[in-house]
């Protein structure tokens, strides 16, 4: 069922989210083997041709707007490694998605007659000291042809690295999503997918996401 997230205050949000999230992360860099890289998947046809006023990583509410976006409020975050484990900085993670209605915000999506003008669809963060980043968003849903995903890219300086998305660990219609089944290998598959849980003591059905992206060879690696 979508909820509507009731007013908060971004700020609070967007100050408190490195704080809160800082005790999911163990000691970087101590893997034993080199980690199996996440694999990458297209872009799609719709990354913003025009990208909103606001970019931030609070995708709920645009701006200082009052009315939230419609959807289940997901906490969605990780950290960006290379496959040593040792954690990126400063890379750039974008996220761009459909809305509740199954709409993107680009000039031919489907469904944009329908589209939730209070969604900001796109965001990006800059990952912190230990690799990490931080999303509030909806859960993703479905759309004709595709199982429910997020979009996401990393880029170094102006070099992206990484385009790829995050589909819903359990989901039934991920056997049937063509994309996702092209990755052919099982470890490829899981790479890309991760649970989407209840968020612990939260009355109005939050979600929480955890998804670690691991990298190859990167701009600072050369």
């Amino acid at each position: 069922m979508n909820l509507i997230l009731p007013p908060t205050s971004r700020r609070h949000f967007l100050r408190g989210t490195g704080l809160s999230a800082a005790a999911l992360w163990a000691t970087p860099g101590l893997f034993a083997e080199e980690l199996f890289r996440t694999a990458a998947m297209t872009e799609g046809p719709f990354y913003p041709d025009r990208l909103p006023l606001d970019t931030d990583n609070d995708l709920l509410v645009i701006n200082d707007a009052i009315t939230p976006a419609i959807g289940q409020v997901t906490y969605l975050s990780g950290q960006v490694m290379n496959q040593s484990g040792n954690p990126l900085r400063n890379a750039l993670v974008e996220i761009w998605q459909t809305d509740h209605n199954g709409a993107y915000i680009h000039s031919r999506s489907s469904n944009a007659e329908r589209r939730d003008g209070n969604f900001q669809g796109y965001g990006r963060f800059l990952t912190d000291s230990a690799g990490r980043y931080f999303f509030r968003t909806v859960k993703p849903v479905a759309y004709p042809g595709r199982a429910p995903h997020i979009h996401f890219a990393v880029s170094q300086g102006s070099k992206r690295v990484l385009t790829t998305q995050l589909l819903v660990a359990g989901e039934p219609l991920n056997d049937g999503d063509g994309l996702l089944q092209r990755l052919g290998d099982e470890k490829a598959k899981q790479s890309v997918l991760t649970e989407f849980e209840p968020l612990a003591d939260s009355k109005v059905g939050e979600l929480t996401a955890k998804w670690d992206i691991v990298l190859g060879v990167t701009a600072a690696d050369a």
